[in-house]
């Protein structure tokens, strides 16, 4: 949610930043809009203010027994008091008219994301290259792991429909030690704090980090008012809504391994094959909290603490900054990890981590107190530490052998029992 007052006070600044998105100017609209929400705070305020004063000048007459007088007074009161619903809707409906229409504009770039109009404009920032060789070309997934009898793509479609999958076995166990691995990860060596949150929100919580109300269609509803989370980056985020917290808190730092659920509305007919773009998958969740001055150094940190999982697997990835058209909703500025996958023979995205400033913590009413008193928004972070499915995808497809197999990498053969490999059928 944007500042009203901030684009009143430089509205040119704002239709820049907007224009960078690729948007027209909207700066005249908004404060149109906030000029009549401000008219009718003005009527309902001086409906209240002439019936505050007229109660005064009714008891004057009627202690000078004035009887005709007071009575007069009091016709008037009559009428205000008539009027004051209607004026009392009039405000609520202007507020509302300008708080969903700001709600309805994504946030504003930070004057280094490069500009572009869609991913062709993303700029490398860095890569890791393992010592070890790596695939350039190899078989995909789903030709692995239907060949293991371990990935059933088939018994998923019957028992939900397409985009979804059955691990069994060795993969199904794979996945669980990958997810396990990244969460103690994370909370270990990098100081974040595990939390195990529902999976099911309100519309208050999915409007917060900004998935209401423009992207509604990429969400599952659960009816009576629930949805399913995309991302545990929705309840984790929201665990400081409506809060005021003491400086001294900060940073909050919070990890979550949760099943996430999207309806992919907008990717008919976009990796309809294997586990790239499913309807339910399980992600590692990393949340930071954080005063403003100090965003947009954890937002380095968070993407040092993703890139930590990909080194320790041994896996060869690149860090693009998004440009200003292939940005989220609500990031000021984005980083993607994208893994190198032998069997497209391309990098694919498993994390992205973005800063957020006080976007979605106006949304939530989150704030932090700090050391003048004075009540602040706090700056939100998200980012995945990484994507189960997608890791399981990037480890099968890398460290696939001529034999069909699979070779376990070493970081998580304690969390396999010690199976250093998983054995497919000769080729």
């Amino acid at each position: 949610m944007h500042d009203i007052r901030a684009i009143r006070e430089n509205p040119t600044a704002f239709d820049h930043d907007l224009q960078r998105r690729g948007l027209s100017p909207l700066s005249a609209e908004l404060i149109a809009l906030d000029e009549a929400r401000r008219g009718a705070v003005s009527a309902a305020q001086g409906n209240q203010e002439r019936r505050n004063a007229l109660a005064k000048e009714i008891g004057a007459a009627k202690k000078a027994r004035d009887e005709a007088r007071a009575e007069g007074l009091m016709t008037e009161v009559a009428r205000l008091k008539e009027e004051g619903p209607a004026l009392d809707a009039a405000q609520a409906a202007a507020a509302r008219a300008l708080d969903e229409r700001l709600a309805s504009i994504p946030n504003r770039p930070k004057t280094d994301v490069p500009e572009g109009a869609d991913e062709h404009g993303n700029v490398e920032y860095r890569r890791f290259e393992p010592t070890h060789p790596w695939l350039e070309k190899g078989r995909q997934h789903f030709e692995l792991g239907e060949a293991f009898g371990l990935m059933d793509f088939e018994a998923a479609a019957r028992l939900s429909g397409s985009r979804f999958v059955v691990l069994k076995g060795q993969l199904a166990r794979l996945e669980r030690a990958l997810g396990q691995f990244m969460l103690n990860l994370h909370t270990t060596e990098h100081g974040y704090t595990e939390v195990a949150p529902p999976i099911l929100v309100r519309d208050e919580a999915m409007f917060g980090t900004a998935q209401l109300p423009k992207f509604r269609d990429d969400q599952f509803a659960a009816g009576d008012g629930y949805w399913l989370i995309p991302t545990a980056e929705v309840p984790l985020t929201n665990l400081v809504r409506e809060s005021i917290l003491s400086e001294g808190e900060l940073p909050l730092r919070f990890t979550a391994l949760t099943p996430c659920f999207r309806a992919e509305a907008g990717a008919a007919g976009r990796d309809t094959r294997g586990m790239l773009r499913q309807h339910q998958f399980n992600k590692v969740e990393l949340v930071s909290i954080t005063a403003p001055e100090k965003s947009a150094e954890e937002h380095e940190r968070m993407l040092a603490c993703a890139e930590a999982v990909l080194k320790a697997l041994e896996l060869p990835f690149r860090v693009m900054t998004l440009c200003t058209g292939d940005m989220g909703f609500a990031s000021q500025k984005t980083y993607d990890i994208e893994v190198w996958m032998p069997g497209q023979e391309t990098y694919r995205e498993i994390s992205s981590c973005s800063v957020c400033g006080d976007f979605q913590a106006r949304r939530m009413n989150a704030r932090y107190r700090s050391k003048d008193g004075k009540p602040a928004y706090l700056h939100t972070l998200n980012g995945s530490g990484v994507a189960v499915g997608r890791a399981l995808i990037a480890v099968m497809e890398n460290y696939q052998n001529p034999d069909g197999s699979v070779t376990i990498p070493s970081a998580l053969q304690p969390h396999m029992g010690g199976l250093n490999r998983i054995e497919g059928p000769k080729i």
